[in-house]
């Protein structure tokens, strides 16, 4: 622990600061909080905007704090109290350690009184999260229980089959029960949670998880403010896997590498890297948050793929970054073993980071933000080169003669930038709502070209 550091950062899950011990019971609830979350490190004789204040007697104030945590937190708790001293004035460093158990206040019991760390704040945890909390200390994960109410034919195999196929294994239920897609129950195989969410029949599954699916946007500009294309992936998520590739490669540009006679394209975000973390988004959900989504949402700038539940208790960010594995649904992390989607335990974020050096990327940016996880990931350098001073609406404009009549594919084959066919869609509808284009025909056999009333031709301004 280097002291300087410490007082030099700004607080976070893991670091809070206290001016003095006049107030103990934010004091005692930082403690909880981080007992419960990750750990951390509490400085007491620090304001919160960085002066030192230190304690006037700090062994009164360090005998004061310990019988405080003794009687007030249960269970018993035992973080380090040191004494250190910057300035020339004393503080307490309190080191509190991630211990498997729900600690609460005594005077506000439980569940009341149990506290978590949401980033640099300490919250009730809620019924949902001490709920989380309560199965961080026992062995099966949330996706690992029996659903006792069901049968085997809840499971839809024709799916587990076309899955599994991909990777030459055959399935069958004693092999899905070692997987934990199946568990013994009154003498019988039934669906574990884990199994309905990968495999189960969409209407069964849906009337399970109501509201579980993974949404996908993509939108105009830097913000949520227009949308242009939607995906709602609704029963069983291992579908995802599939259609949210396709949905970004759909919503996204591509570049061209000409290197002597080869040309090579160049998606505007990593696919493989992608998919790695859209993965671990799928495998690491909080399933048990009521209304929890999946969201991929595509801007401008920037691609962003995050998913429900903060970090599984006594993980942070830095754990993940050195592979460290931590495991929030045991059984979905299984099958995406089995299926080969996840490879070595806990090296994903290195793998990430390898392909998007390897390939010219920028890093992606993980944060961890309340009680969800987001991964952005920017734009290739290549996709981004356009000339300053051509628009999008200027270049398809610039198509048309007084004359012209383009068939949608042919205003794709002549446009130079690297517009997605679904952005040039929504410029070409654009500019003919602003009275610009006109459309004849229908489906394949619509023409675009330029409203005369707007452009009068050459022949009739003479």
């Amino acid at each position: 622990m280097n002291l300087d550091n410490l007082l030099s950062e700004p607080e976070s899950k893991t670091l809070e600061f206290k001016r003095d011990l006049s107030s103990l019971t934010p004091i005692l609830k930082t403690i909880v909080a981080f007992a419960n979350t990750s750990g951390g490190i509490l400085i007491i004789g620090r304001t919160s905007e960085g002066v030192i204040i230190g304690l006037k007697d700090v062994f009164k104030a360090e005998e004061a704090l310990a019988n405080s945590i003794a009687d007030s937190i249960r269970p018993s708790l035992l973080p380090e109290i040191e004494i250190a001293t910057k300035e020339g004035k004393d503080l307490l460093i309190v080191k509190v350690a991630h211990w498997r158990a729900p600690f609460y206040l005594k005077s506000e019991g439980t569940p009341n009184g149990v506290y978590i760390r949401l980033g640099s704040t300490s919250r009730p945890a809620g019924p949902e999260l001490f709920a989380e909390l309560q199965r961080s200390v026992l062995v099966p994960s949330y996706d690992q229980h029996p659903l006792i109410e069901l049968s085997q034919e809840a499971l839809d195999m024709d799916l587990v089959s076309t899955f599994f196929d991909t990777v030459q294994k055959k399935m069958n239920a004693e092999k899905l029960r070692t997987l934990g897609v199946l568990a013994s129950a009154d003498h019988r195989l039934v669906p574990t949670i884990g199994g309905m969410l990968l495999f189960g029949k969409k209407k069964k599954q849906e009337e399970l998880f109501m509201e579980t699916r993974i949404s996908c946007a993509r939108f105009h500009g830097e913000s949520k403010s227009d949308i242009l294309d939607v995906c709602e992936i609704e029963g069983p998520i291992i579908k995802a896997v599939d259609e949210v590739p396709k949905f970004i490669a759909r919503n996204t540009r591509l570049a061209a590498e000409i290197k002597s006679m080869r040309r090579k394209n160049i998606p505007e975000y990593p696919p493989v890297a992608v998919r790695e973390v859209l993965i671990n988004a799928l495998a690491h959900a909080d399933y048990s948050i009521k209304g929890s989504r999946i969201l991929v949402a595509i801007y401008s700038d920037r691609l962003e793929i995050q998913n429900p539940g903060m970090l599984p208790f006594g993980f942070t960010i830095e754990d993940l970054k050195a592979g460290v594995s931590r495991i929030r649904n045991r059984v979905i992390a299984r099958v995406f073993h089995a299926l080969e989607l996840m490879e070595e335990w806990g090296s994903g974020y290195k793998r990430i980071i390898e392909i998007c050096q390897k390939e010219g990327y920028p890093e992606p940016k993980w944060e961890e933000l309340g009680t969800s996880i987001r991964v952005t990931f920017y734009p290739h350098p290549q996709t981004q080169m356009r000339p300053k001073s051509l628009t999008p609406e200027r270049e398809i404009i610039d198509l048309f003669g007084d004359s012209t009549k383009l068939p949608f594919r042919e205003i794709v084959k002549q446009m130079k930038s690297n517009l997605s066919e679904r952005m040039l869609h929504y410029y070409l509808a654009k500019l003919k709502k602003q009275g610009v284009l006109v459309s004849k025909g229908k489906g394949r056999a619509t023409v675009w070209e330029k409203n005369r009333s707007t452009f009068p031709s050459k022949a009739k301004k003479k």
